[in-house]
């Protein structure tokens, strides 16, 4: 039986009970492992199969205690989200009002940080533990606009029973993710939520355009930085002779001397500290503190020499990383969720996965290489000397290990 996913749209211009009924028939078909005609939207399903292997109770969800209000301060002090939160609420609570929705912000632990809405609809949500200082993380709450969304890094509708945990049936949410420029970091969900009965076909385009709005505010602060920073590295690099640049903190190029401009941002150590490190793609170089950011001068150009050892770390998804230790040092490569992922399929299989195989294993069809193709790409250009192709597999010298949360 061919099995059609649902048309979002069409769900939120449905009477509400009868889009609650079809939902609430695919959950249940899905979640007794069988068939049907209608099946959930990809970001939807693939949540569903996350939790199922998980193990949470579809019913009432996991638990966790509210965090302790110092905490959820501290948490707000140091969110670069707080910069934007003018420009969240001029473009969505007025509207949400209007809706009866509650507009909130979570931080990249689904940490519940801010939320606004009409007194009568916020009574609603504390029914459901929906409060600030709440986790709202996937293995905790299920499939949510919130955590799905962390999950996923794109904008997500969950509309009645697509929410994994039945409890959320009577609500429909819409959330986009909100992304640091600087350095790429996921540093939450912004998310529109409200009764069934308010669903709106147009609410998951505005949130998405609300949150782009957001990070064009953090470029342009990003931008204002690092000209401030150019006046610093000016002369600076005056004074030198060789190969140097002035970074900001997370990489970022300012200033050069006697090379082309580096394309894009540095991959700087992590918890770096003056010293000497390889550093993609300039080689090994000697970092040095500067007011705003470092100093890199360049002693030794090239590639990172021989590899012997890489260290992935999957503690803390969806922030991932990979340490890689060599002839030339130890440096850290940040890693995306999709690419966390390709890494622990290939620790899994040393002996390699085509392109084929990792299609079937990520997605669920062996026909999306191109996709694949390009990821592996893009991962073999961040990890020179790490991963070789047909198949696509870890150089057989290199010890590996995966460190799981």
């Amino acid at each position: 039986m061919h099995t059609t996913p649902i048309d979002p749209a069409g769900l939120t211009a449905m009477d509400p009970a009868e889009a609650g009924r079809v939902l609430k028939g695919v959950r249940e078909a899905v979640l007794g492992g069988r068939r049907s005609a209608l099946g959930p939207r990809a970001e939807i399903g693939e949540s569903w199969q996350r939790l199922l292997r998980a193990g949470l109770d579809p019913e009432h969800g996991g638990r966790a205690g509210l965090l302790p209000r110092e905490e959820v301060e501290r948490r707000r002090g140091e969110s670069p989200l707080r910069t934007v939160l003018p420009v969240l609420r001029e473009g969505l609570v007025g509207v949400a009002d209007a809706a009866q929705h509650v507009v909130t912000v979570a931080d990249a632990d689904g940490k519940l940080l801010w939320r606004e809405g009409t007194a009568a609809v916020l009574r609603k949500g504390d029914a459901h533990g929906f409060v600030v200082g709440s986790d709202w993380s996937e293995p905790l709450a299920g499939t949510t606009a919130i955590g799905t969304v962390l999950v996923a890094r794109r904008p997500v509708l969950v509309h009645a029973a697509e929410h994994f945990v039945a409890a959320y049936h009577s609500w429909t949410c819409a959330g986009a993710p909100v992304t640091d420029p600087r350095n790429g970091r996921l540093l939450g969900v912004v998310n529109v939520c409200g009764p069934l009965g308010t669903a709106h076909p147009t609410t998951l385009p505005l949130v998405t355009a609300v949150t782009r709005l957001a990070e064009a505010q953090l470029r342009l602060a990003h931008l204002t930085a690092l000209e401030k920073l150019r006046a610093v590295a000016a002369p600076l690099l005056g004074r030198l002779t060789g190969r140097a640049v002035v970074t900001d903190g997370n990489g970022w190029p300012a200033a050069v001397i006697g090379m082309p401009p580096p394309q894009g941002r540095l991959q700087l150590p992590r918890a770096a500290a003056a010293g000497r490190y390889w550093i993609t793609p300039l080689g090994t170089a000697d970092l040095e503190p500067v007011p705003g950011g470092w100093l890199i001068r360049v002693t030794e150009p090239g590639g990172p020499g021989p590899v012997s050892r890489v260290v992935v770390d999957l503690t803390r998804l969806p922030r991932a990383s990979a340490t890689v230790h060599g002839a030339a040092g130890s440096w850290v490569q940040e890693l995306s969720p999709r690419h966390a992922e390709l890494l622990g399929r290939l620790a899994a299989h040393r002996e390699g996965l085509s392109a084929a195989q990792l299609a079937a294993d990520l997605f669920g069809d062996p026909t999306r290489t191109v996709t694949v193709r390009a990821e592996m790409s893009r991962l073999r250009r961040q990890l020179p000397q790490v991963l070789t192709s047909r198949p696509y597999r870890f150089a057989e010298s290199i010890e590996v290990e995966v460190r799981h949360g």
